[in-house]
């Protein structure tokens, strides 16, 4: 095989990787927090099917397709703050998930799916 090829080749396997790695937009009320072991918090919003893991409070959370990190301290700012805003009924607006595994669409998540939550507020 020449340089050529092997190029192109690499080009290709940097590319469907990169193609694989999504983000979608979720909003609304968080309707349920779980703990699941070894370790790892999940979240589901009332427009998501299924709840996915977002973090773990005792280690970096990384998840492939994205640069994006989640470190321990702001796991359990997270998660408090997604406690208040159940408690309270307030809506997230706009949250973020990136990563291999995420869907197109809000409500087509697999189960037992992860990604990394990068951005979100929470507005009355």
């Amino acid at each position: 095989m020449n340089i050529g090829k092997l190029i192109i080749v690499g080009a290709l396997s940097v590319h469907s990787v990169l193609a694989a790695a999504g983000t979608v937009v979720c909003s609304g009320k968080v309707e349920s927090l779980a703990y699941h072991a070894n370790n790892r918090l999940m979240v589901k919003l009332d427009s998501m099917n299924v709840p996915v893991f977002f973090c773990s409070p005792d280690s970096e959370w990384i998840v492939t397709g994205t640069d994006h990190k989640t470190g321990p301290e702001t796991c359990k700012a997270m998660y408090s703050t997604f406690l208040a805003a159940k408690m309270s009924g307030l809506a997230i607006n706009n949250m973020y998930f990136d990563g291999d595994q995420v869907p197109s669409t809000c409500n087509s998540w697999g189960n037992w799916q992860q990604a990394n939550i990068r951005y979100y507020s929470l507005n009355n």
